[in-house]
């Protein structure tokens, strides 16, 4: 299948306020944080070092979005079909999913994440694309 993007959808709201309470919450009590993509893709105060290096130099193209932006721009389509965390394939067929919450939620570190992405794709030769290898 053709990737036309990957959709990554963070479990917590847009806003400053809503960033402040999240970085809060990692503080104070992080293990009862909902959002692991956002706890391995963002310390307390910016972006993983590893993850942005990641993202940066990445030719694949990626979005990411809160869940409320995701609900306000997908919800006529999708409804409530998925839960967050989650990355999302937006391919040829419409949205799938590429990472389920439940292992979003397993991974450890943002290589980890990573890795998984590398493993789940690889580049077309000559087409300047990238596949979804299933």
């Amino acid at each position: 299948m053709i990737l036309k993007q990957l959709l990554f959808v963070y479990n917590a709201n847009s806003g400053k306020r809503n960033a402040l309470l999240d970085s809060m919450h990692k503080v104070f009590s992080p293990s009862t944080y909902d959002c692991n993509l956002c706890d391995i893709t963002f310390g307390l105060v910016g972006e993983n070092r590893i993850w942005k290096k990641f993202r940066e130099q990445s030719k694949m193209p990626m979005s990411f979005v809160h869940k409320d932006e995701f609900t306000k721009s997908y919800a006529s389509k999708f409804g409530h079909k998925f839960t967050f965390p989650i990355v999302l394939l937006e391919g040829n067929n419409g949205l799938e999913i590429f990472i389920p919450t439940e292992e979003l939620n397993e991974l450890q570190s943002a290589q980890e994440l990573i890795d998984l992405i590398r493993e789940r794709t690889k580049k077309c030769p000559n087409k300047g694309t990238y596949m979804y290898c299933e």
